[in-house]
């Protein structure tokens, strides 16, 4: 008998789908829900919530690249067009002295709902919603003046959504206290380059556990017209990093002045174009007194060394740490 004609695989003319087309037509910018990513499509076209681990995947619909996750296209050989999201092989991270894998979510407890990325770790809180009260027309005329309408008919039970994200990714340690994850932002630089200035940070490090911004006192350095002249800088230097007054001085704040006098540190300067900035500082109070107004306290940064760099930026400069790539 003649011989049959070898068969051709069934995914021999197999033809890969296109996914993407252009010119792009893109929906709505969607909203995401908290701990999920807004990114640019596969196709560099629309905003899209990203895929997230266990979901269905392809060149379009990517996986959330801020949580280490890729498409993992192993289970669709030999097209490899449709994938399932998958976490990179990284390291995990270890919190309170128990070891958690790349991807894992947890809760350390029962306030907040961790992911471990990489060696970071992310909180958010548990969101709990609370009914919010149904908006009820107020009728005028026969009804009398301020009379609601919610008795007619069951109520509507509404979800609040002015629920407060607190999420803040930090490097380890992160620490516990009365039930609560702290979590802060560093510190501003302060306002002023002389003088006493402000700088400011997020926190939840309060007894409500809720994300504040907090505010302290800061003096770099004082005003003088010739600083330079005021502080001796070594023979053979170029910087001197730290300098005190000779005596010590009241401190001025908004017309007040403090009950106590303090000799305070200053960072000092350099004469090769350097800038000397706070290395290491503690916290104090310190207490005001206005004339004829009573008495106000308030938090301030204590310098107890800095250290000399050439990388200066001006006080209060929101893009001092942003770097052109």
């Amino acid at each position: 008998s003649p011989a049959k004609p070898r068969e051709k695989p069934s995914d021999g003319g197999h033809q890969r789908k296109e996914v993407c087309h252009w010119p792009c037509r893109c929906p709505p910018v969607p909203s995401c829900i908290p701990g999920v990513s807004l990114v640019k499509d596969g196709c560099g076209c629309c905003k899209v919530c990203a895929k997230q681990s266990g979901e269905i995947c392809n060149e379009a619909d990517i996986c959330d690249p801020h949580k280490g996750l890729y498409c993992n296209y192993s289970e669709d050989e030999p097209r490899y067009e449709t994938g399932v999201c998958a976490y990179l092989v990284a390291v995990g991270c270890e919190l309170n002295g128990v070891y958690y894998l790349n991807g894992q979510t947890f809760q350390p407890n029962p306030l907040y709902k961790c992911l471990c990325v990489s060696g970071v770790i992310g909180c958010t809180p548990v969101f709990i919603p609370r009914l919010a009260a149904s908006p009820c027309a107020r009728l005028t005329g026969r009804r009398k003046a301020g009379q609601s309408i919610c008795g007619l008919g069951q109520p509507k039970q509404l979800q609040s959504t002015n629920y407060r994200l607190m999420s803040a990714y930090r490097s380890l340690p992160l620490v516990l206290k009365n039930k609560c994850l702290v979590q802060a932002t560093p510190w501003s630089p302060c306002s002023r380059s002389c003088g006493l200035g402000i700088s400011s940070r997020v926190t939840n490090e309060n007894r409500r556990c809720e994300m504040k911004k907090e505010k302290r006192l800061c003096f770099i350095q004082p005003c003088l017209t010739n600083i330079l002249k005021a502080i001796k800088i070594p023979k053979g230097k170029t910087c001197q990093p730290t300098f005190q007054l000779p005596t010590a001085e009241k401190l001025v704040f908004s017309g007040c002045s403090t009950t106590q006098s303090y000799k305070l540190t200053f960072c000092g300067v350099c004469s090769d174009k350097r800038c000397c900035i706070p290395n290491k500082s503690k916290m104090i109070t310190v207490q005001f007194e206005c004339p004829n107004e009573g008495f106000f306290k308030w938090k301030m940064m204590w310098i107890t060394s800095c250290v000399c760099q050439r990388l200066c930026s001006a006080p209060g400069d929101l893009f001092s740490e942003l770097k052109v790539l």
